[in-house]
This record gives structure tokens, C-alpha cells and sequence, in this order.
């Protein structure tokens, strides 16, 4: 395609395309019915739905068109979807391309070079919220091809690695539909982003079109729930861009302040891949996954129908929707969510490093006596946040919702007074607080954007914790030996939901009966040759995970933080409900409109070509 699509994406189409979120089945707005009409004429015209044939390590693919293919979509089918979505359609360029003279795309080269907005990537790079508000960028760069990284050499080259093509800022539902339907019809891989927070690379995909949803920063709060389900207690809705820093103001804001269950890390969307892998925190042990506590979504389903989901409409897609996986089942441009009265909480935070002891076998040891309190501390409703590396042990905190700080003190001395037998030193300290908010923002540590790495990871079950108390922690060591970070959460996805309900979202029912979810963290530049990618892949899967699957052979996987490569992930994510999500994706996206890797129904996709085109093995 000539570069001048570049021209194209950056002019002004003023096109307002208003839609009510509480419509049932929408179709495209009436305002940009005739544009939609000129599409679905591009769409008869391309009615043989064009695959790109490929042969790659002897198997036969078909893929799905990219730059370059002859059934990538003329420039006149470009301009009349940025006219459908009011000129909000954009050339996707890496963020720190404004180091480098020259952005070689895709669709054509770009000057990029401007010195103060070099600076403020570069200043900025490895800050969350800046790369969040980047329309197309991945927190965790790994899955970019660590392509166009801030240089202080502009000659250097700037290419497009893994980053997406194009995308759609999506200011309104019927953006979102455009882009749907656009993408389905031509047959190009689509990326839906809200945030950009995930390790897996879902936001980022070679030859995509992507969907940015960060607008949609709608938050209601209601004192009464008079929808389906049983509940008819309070609530949050958000739209599909709201982050838990801001849902978690909101609340606080309130009178009495309220509380959510959200991630660990502030920076995370509530209503996209977090609520569609579960969504575990610290109000886990008290009230079950964020899925749990879902209510109603509106939802965008591959055919390009806004549909509502909810116990009583639509309920296979709810239930789909609360744990079955991310980008699987449809957009959830809202979700509305239970809300709990806030509590005062306590914390503890410990230190066990070389400053304390020299004696390596002597840190080991302490670590194995802090796990072997997990299922002690889960049972007694704590939340554990730790970090084992080097080896040294960082936690985090100990977090006692509910509970002052001698309850939470008496519940951690037993692990105290076993380190002081030991005769290991250790750094601790302790705060309460008014509210579980005020804790969560204090205590809680920033997560830095910008590395690189893969990631795996592997779930302990109550069982296994008693039987295998020492070979889990002997498998702590294989994965550190082997170059591995481990970042555990404790707590137990059962212990404070009723079980009657455990069923009703679509998370593995093993997570119930968990005491320690571990996210294995291997550093790797995704730029590093693909003999080494292969190699820290291999180690990931079969040593350092391997050693955690062989020691807790009863646990799972969960999938947003786990490696998508491991061997049978269908089982290892979802275990007996994967029969019922594979069905349900089937009936919901026949066609395979969305994709992300390791999710119910895609078996038969890999990329090929050193990860770069998105294929079917025929």
C-alpha cells in the first residue's frame, strides 16, 4: 500500500455516532448507516472471505491477511471505515519512534525524529500509566520484538517488530462495532485493548488492526441491585477503559467508602482480561474472584451486536464471560460489579536477605518455614504478597482485612518465632490503616513497564501444600537456579464465597482449593536471537514451571499470568469446564473474529514465520 494511508488516518472525518448502551441487540448507528452499507458492499465484494495460503516447516496454514497480501483492504475500504469511526482510525508507530530519524512501517516510512518527545519517552518509558496511555503499546515489551526502544542514536533503526498496524480509538459503541465487523469481514487479525496490561502479548500483534477502548472511563455507583441473580446489594458499573485506581477512588469517595475486588496492581482495567481470566486480589479470600462478583456486561459479540449478559440474559455468554478467558467470547465495552463495605485493615511486611545472613542454605530455609504457614495464613483470611529471587525473600505485605494489628500479629508470630530459632535476622514492619484503600496505596509497589521477559507460573492446591511441603520449596530453588523470579499471592479463591456459587463463573473450579498462585518471571530481550528465545522458552516450560507442576501435580494455571505454551493448557487453565467454553466460543465467534494465544478455541492458531503471522493449520 502506498504511504499516503498515512494521510488518510491522520485527516479530520467529523462524524458524530451516538448509541444507547442499554439497547439489547444494536446494530451500527443509524448516523453512519450509510457508510456501514458502502462497507458491507466492500464485504459482498469480498465475499469468498480471503485466506493467505502459507507452508511453514513443512505444514500448510492459512492466515490472515496482512500488509502486503492481496486481500489486504484497499485505501478506499480504509477511508470509509475511518469515516464510519469519525476519523479515529490511525497508523499505529511504536512509542519511542520519536528517537529515531526514520519509523520503518509497514505501510511505509515515517520521520519521526523530534528530540523533546525523545526525552519524555526516554524519561518515561519504564512508568505504567505513560505506556497505558499509549493507544497501541505493550506494558511488558517481549512480545513486541523490544522493536524501536529509546536510543540515543537516531540513526539506529526504528522498525514495527510485533506492534499492530493500525488501530481505532474508539470513542463510542459503534467505533468498536465498525471495527468488528471491519475485521471479520476482511480477515485481519483484531486486538482489542483497554490498558495494555497483560504479559502475554495480547495487545500486540504483527499485521493487526487494533481496537483501543481506554475512553470508555464511565463510573456509576448504585446502593441497590434490581437485576437478575439473587444479589440486591450495592454496585459499580465502569466502562471498558476504567483502571482500579480510578474504580477504587470512586468508591472511597463514597459514604460509607466502598471497596471491589480488583488486581494487586492498580493500573489494571476491571471491566476487559481481568474479569475474563477471573481476576484475583486481595479481597479474594473474602469474596472469590472479581468474576465472582460480576453482575451484567454489555458486550460486543463477533457478529457486531451489542448484547446485555446477565443471569437471566444471555447466560451461557455471562458465564463465559467471568473467567473463560480473554478476547474469547466478545468486547465488554461495561461491567457492573458487587461492592463491599470498606474495612480497616493491618499489614506486616518481612525482609530475609544477604544483609541478614551470609548462609545461603540458611535463607532456603527460612523461605521453606514462610510457606509452610500458606494454607495457616489463607484459612485465617490473610492475603500474602512475596517475592523470592536471588535468594532473598520480600514480603509485601501480609494483609489482615478486617483485623487489628494483633490479630494479624498473633496469626505471624508463630513464622517469627521460628525464624528467631532458626537464627536467621529479618527486617519487619507493621501499619494499620482506616480502610482497606488506604492500605492498598501505601503499601502496595509500583510495577515498572518497559522489560522484558516471559512468563509462567503454576497454582499450589491445600493438598499438595501438605504432602509435598519441601519438594515445593526445592522446586523454588530449580526455578531460581534457573534464572527464574517468583512473585507468589497467597490466598484461596473458596474460602470466603459460598460454594453454592462457585460454579457461576467459568474459572477453574481447582483455584477453589488453592493457597499459593507463583507467576515465574524468566528475563529475556525480545530481541535476542531466536536460537536464545527457543532456549528460555524450553527452560521456562519443562525446567523452571516443570519443577513447580512435578511438586504440586494438583494445581492449575491461571491464565492471564502463566505460560501459554505449557503443555496441556486447556486442562492446566480450566480444567473440567474447558468442554462448555469450547462449545460456548464456537456458538459466540464461529468464525474466530478474536483471538488471544492459549484460549478456548484455538488450538489449530499459531504464528508462524518467527511469530508473525496469525494461522489455521490445514
Amino acid at each position: 500500500m502506498k504511504s499516503s494511508i498515512f494521510a488518510l488516518v491522520s485527516g479530520a472525518f467529523l462524524l458524530a455516532s451516538g448509541v444507547s448502551a442499554s439497547d439489547e441487540l444494536l446494530p451500527l448507528p443509524e448516523e453512519v448507516s450509510a457508510q456501514s452499507d458502502a462497507l458491507a458492499t466492500a464485504s459482498f465484494l469480498d465475499w469468498f472471505t480471503p485466506w493467505v495460503k502459507r507452508t511453514w516447516q513443512g505444514s500448510n496454514y492459512q492466515c490472515k491477511c496482512a500488509p502486503g497480501d492481496y486481500c489486504w483492504p484497499g485505501e478506499w475500504k480504509w477511508q470509509l471505515l475511518n469515516l464510519t469511526v469519525g476519523g479515529n482510525l490511525r497508523v499505529s508507530i511504536p512509542p519511542a519512534a520519536s528517537c529515531y530519524n526514520t519509523f520503518q512501517g509497514p505501510l511505509g516510512n515515517l520521520n519521526t525524529y523530534d528530540a523533546a518527545k525523545c526525552a519524555e519517552v526516554t524519561a518515561n518509558f519504564a512508568d505504567e500509566q505513560y505506556q497505558i496511555n499509549h493507544p497501541t503499546a505493550g506494558l511488558w515489551t517481549y512480545f513486541t520484538n523490544d522493536t524501536c526502544r529509546p536510543t540515543t542514536n537516531p540513526s539506529d533503526s526504528c522498525t514495527n517488530g510485533y506492534y499492530p498496524v493500525l488501530y481505532i480509538q474508539a470513542k463510542t459503541i459503534g467505533h468498536i462495532q465498525a471495527g468488528i465487523s471491519f475485521a471479520r469481514d476482511n480477515n485481519l487479525r483484531l486486538i482489542i485493548r483497554n490498558t495494555g496490561h497483560d504479559f502475554l502479548g495480547r495487545s500486540v500483534g504483527w499485521g493487526a488492526l487494533v481496537i483501543n477502548t481506554h475512553s470508555f472511563q464511565s463510573i456509576s455507583t448504585s446502593n441497590k441491585w434490581n437485576g437478575p441473580g439473587g444479589y440486591s446489594g450495592s454496585t459499580i458499573t465502569v466502562g471498558a477503559g476504567v483502571r482500579a485506581k480510578a474504580a477504587l477512588q470512586h468508591l472511597h469517595g463514597l459514604n460509607p467508602p466502598k471497596i471491589m475486588v480488583t488486581g494487586e496492581c492498580a493500573t489494571v482495567g476491571v471491566a476487559g482480561g481481568l474479569v475474563q481470566g477471573g481476576g484475583h486480589g486481595p479481597w479474594t479470600n473474602r469474596e472469590g474472584f472479581l468474576a465472582d462478583t460480576a453482575l451484567q456486561f454489555k458486550v460486543i459479540t463477533a457478529d457486531g451486536w451489542l448484547r446485555t449478559a446477565n443471569a437471566a440474559v444471555n447466560p451461557d455468554l455471562f458465564w463465559a464471560l467471568k473467567g473463560g478467558g480473554p478476547a474469547s467470547f466478545g468486547v465488554i465495552v461495561e461491567a457492573t460489579y458487587k461492592t463491599f463495605t470498606d474495612l480497616p485493615s493491618a499489614a506486616v511486611s518481612l525482609d530475609i536477605n544477604t544483609s541478614h545472613t551470609s548462609d545461603i542454605n540458611q535463607i532456603w530455609e527460612a523461605i521453606r518455614i514462610f510457606h509452610s504457614y500458606a494454607t495457616h495464613w489463607v484459612d485465617n483470611g490473610l492475603y500474602v504478597y512475596y517475592e523470592i529471587f536471588g535468594p532473598m525473600l520480600h514480603v509485601q505485605p501480609f494483609v489482615g482485612i478486617n483485623k487489628t494489628q494483633a490479630e494479624l500479629q498473633t496469626l505471624i508470630q508463630p513464622l517469627f518465632d521460628d525464624l528467631n530459632t532458626l537464627g536467621v535476622g529479618f527486617s519487619t514492619s507493621n501499619r494499620t490503616y482506616s480502610t482497606f484503600y488506604d492500605l492498598y496505596f501505601d503499601l502496595f509497589e509500583i510495577e515498572a513497564a518497559g522489560s522484558s521477559a516471559l512468563t509462567g507460573g503454576w497454582s499450589i492446591s491445600k493438598q499438595d501444600h501438605a504432602a509435598n511441603a519441601t519438594a515445593i520449596v526445592d522446586a523454588f530453588k530449580t526455578m531460581t537456579s534457573s534464572g527464574a523470579i517468583l512473585v507468589g499471592h497467597m490466598w484461596n479463591a473458596g474460602g470466603g464465597l459460598p460454594q453454592s456459587q462457585w460454579s457461576k463463573s467459568a474459572v477453574n473450579p481447582v483455584f477453589r482449593n488453592v493457597v499459593d498462585k507463583i507467576i515465574s518471571v524468566v528475563p529475556i530481550a525480545g530481541n535476542a536471537p531466536l536460537a536464545d528465545k527457543a532456549e528460555a522458552q524450553q527452560r521456562l516450560t519443562y525446567v523452571v514451571d516443570g519443577a513447580l507442576r512435578a511438586a504440586a501435580p494438583r494445581g492449575a494455571a491461571y491464565v492471564n499470568e502463566a505460560d501459554p505454551f505449557q503443555p496441556e493448557w486447556q486442562t492446566a487453565f480450566w480444567g473440567t469446564n474447558y468442554p462448555e467454553l469450547l462449545r460456548l466460543r464456537r456458538k459466540w465467534d464461529p468464525k474466530g473474529v478474536f483471538y488471544a494465544v492459549s484460549t478456548p478455541g484455538t488450538e489449530a492458531w499459531t504464528q508462524i514465520e518467527e511469530g508473525t503471522r496469525l494461522c489455521k493449520k490445514i
